[in-house]
């Protein structure tokens, strides 16, 4: 079992920063990809990025791509968002799974351990 924990969600203005972290504990050397996924009011939970637990190679959804970098120390995961725009506010949701594949990294059910959540809202 993997305990997630996100923390770093808050208001920030359009054009703004944030960095969101997500602390693992628990079973994490079973641990093989986590990502970030988000949810809009009254949309779906959508894929923003992921990244082996070993380390790099990363991937983005193409709202993510050149705005947000994810990256790992040790037991904690970040979300670095920069030029925040409105469309950028959700819950964003820290998540892991046990095993790789390319193919369905975007899709929030292949993973098997989540986090509460931490709201981003970003104000014009």
């Amino acid at each position: 079992q993997v305990q997630l924990v996100e923390t770093g969600g808050r208001l920030v203005q359009a054009g703004g920063s944030l960095r969101l972290s997500c602390a693992a504990s628990g079973h994490t050397s079973s641990l093989d990809t986590m990502a970030w996924f988000r949810q809009a009011p009254e949309k779906e939970r959508e894929f923003v990025a992921a990244i082996r637990w070993s380390g790099g190679p990363t991937y983005y959804a193409d709202s993510a791509k050149g705005r947000f970098t994810v990256s790992r120390d040790e037991n904690t995961l970040y979300l670095q968002m920069n030029n925040l725009k409105r469309e950028d506010t959700a819950v964003y949701y820290c998540a892991a799974r046990i095993y790789f594949s390319f193919y369905d990294v975007g899709r929030p059910s292949s993973f098997n351990s989540w986090g509460q959540g931490t709201q981003v809202t970003v104000s014009s």
